[in-house]
């Protein structure tokens, strides 16, 4: 049986000096009895995945790009993270859904790539607040939930 996922996102903030934060989360949980995964920036991940290899925490990105790929100007493969060392991915974000107008079917392409990457697919779920005042946050939800989850997903 997988154990329990518990996911921490830095977003877009974090330095090189904040990564003894990894230090201080190890050391608050020296025993969890679920897997952690906190996923910072993508200039923090290599030595974030350095630093927190050694208290076995799991440092994921917070997007790839569905292309493996190509002549994407700031995206990021997710071949690129693994070898940077994430060991997982969150996609479909609220805010990559809003603010990049990123829909389900892209969500489901990038999810496809970082599966095909050996990554850990954290795939977003959420309304907006229009949605949910208007009473649909379930359908909302489902409707995500059916067209970000790839068929192969486990």
């Amino acid at each position: 049986m997988r154990r329990k996922l518990a996911a921490g996102n830095w977003k877009m903030n974090g330095m090189l000096a904040d990564l003894d934060q990894l230090d201080r989360i190890s050391a608050a949980c020296p025993a969890p009895t679920v897997d952690l995964l906190i996923c910072v920036p993508a200039t923090l991940i290599h030595p974030a995945a350095h630093r927190a290899g050694q208290h076995g925490l799991t440092i994921g990105a917070q997007d790839c790009h569905m292309a493996s790929a190509g002549a994407h100007t700031g995206d990021i493969a997710a071949a690129q993270l693994a070898d940077a060392g994430a060991g997982a991915v969150i996609l479909g974000h609220s805010e990559r859904r809003a603010d990049h107008d990123e829909d389900s079917a892209t969500v489901r392409a990038k999810a496809e790539a970082a599966m095909a990457a050996g990554l850990i697919a954290v795939i977003c779920l959420g309304e907006t607040l229009t949605q949910r005042d208007a009473g649909t946050t379930l359908d909302v939800i489902g409707a995500q939930l059916d067209a970000s989850v790839p068929d192969t997903a486990t």
